[in-house]
């Protein structure tokens, strides 16, 4: 009977975990009047800043199904990197958010308790966050910081939509106040991470000049299709099972394989084994090189995506996000 008990228990163990889903989320968005590429969404993930593009669905709903291990604030932009809403994320959250970009106050959001009460405090001042003068928010906020040390609002409040930061020491006062585990260090960090993130708005690439492997320059049209520019450095972790993501994208959408370093010597032993069709290119100025220099990158390897226009549609560290961005 005690063994029936205890494998009873794995299996309700089993089914609790299963539909927690790991450490995954998912926001639904119907959001009217977005223009360009849809909705972009940044935060800070377990293994640094995620900066990628909602799923369009079809006009007005996107979708974004992504991982974190604690609660951190994600951040909803529209064209030309303009906020349309920050959110509260947790493992397992299933939040939804509808509105008008042409009107990000009327945005509200569901899906959790932190959310559900911070949106009920938006609405209930909804008046002071309208008002030029912050000072009557800031009172409200720091009135609902001493009152409620144990809710994790109280760091969204403070973190979020707190204005008043010139006296330094009143403000770590604050946020002391609050009891340990309603200010997680992923939350008190979130905000300024995609605030100070860098968002460089994306470009329109019509050709780029590289050197080719065994020749000269080149100039590359980006053009007329669909391209995946790859930007790397040797020495390149996991290269063949990266080819092979590469090589499975849709016929007609150009790859170009860039080294994006100096020193070339090890660049031949690296493509040695790549596929006989695999076109390399080598970027003398590395990132600096004119015309790579506009998609932005802070590290390597690095993706970018361009339209058949030369728009750039994705520009960042991902290459899953870069996959995701040829089929939009």
């Amino acid at each position: 009977m005690k063994n029936k008990l205890y494998y009873l228990m794995l299996l309700v163990l089993a089914a609790i975990t299963a539909s927690c889903g790991g450490n995954e989320f998912k926001i639904d968005m119907d959001i009217a009047n977005v223009d360009g590429q849809g909705v972009k969404v940044i935060f800070r993930g377990d293994s640094g800043v995620v900066d990628d593009w909602a799923t369009t669905e079809k006009k007005g709903r996107f979708s974004y199904k992504g991982s974190t291990g604690n609660p951190v604030i994600v951040g909803l932009y529209g064209r030309n990197n303009t906020p349309l809403a920050y959110v509260v994320v947790d493992k397992g959250d299933h939040i939804k958010v509808k509105g008008d970009a042409a009107s990000p106050a009327t945005i509200r959001v569901k899906g959790s308790r932190v959310n559900e009460d911070w949106q009920l405090f938006r609405d209930e001042h909804a008046d002071f966050y309208k008002d030029a003068n912050l000072s009557r928010l800031d009172a409200a906020i720091e009135k609902y910081v001493r009152e409620h040390p144990t809710d994790m609002l109280s760091t969204v409040l403070l973190v979020a939509d707190y204005s008043d930061y010139a006296d330094r020491d009143k403000v770590k006062k604050l946020l002391l106040s609050i009891d340990t585990k309603a200010r997680p260090a992923s939350l008190t960090e979130s905000l300024a991470t995609i605030s100070n993130y860098k968002r460089v708005p994306l470009p329109r690439l019509m050709t780029l000049k590289l050197v080719k492997h065994g020749g000269d320059f080149q100039d590359i049209t980006l053009t007329g299709g669909v391209s995946l520019i790859s930007l790397w450095a040797n020495p390149q972790q996991e290269r063949n099972a990266l080819i092979q993501k590469l090589a499975g994208l849709d016929a007609g959408i150009s790859v170009i394989d860039v080294l994006a370093e100096s020193d070339t010597l090890q660049w031949h032993k690296t493509i040695a084994e790549d596929p006989d069709a695999w076109k390399h290119y080598w970027a003398p100025g590395g990132p600096l090189e004119p015309g790579i220099q506009l998609l932005g990158i802070t590290s390597i390897p690095w993706y970018a995506v361009t339209d058949s226009t030369g728009l750039v549609t994705y520009s960042g560290p991902d290459i899953n996000a870069a996959i995701r961005a040829t089929k939009r």
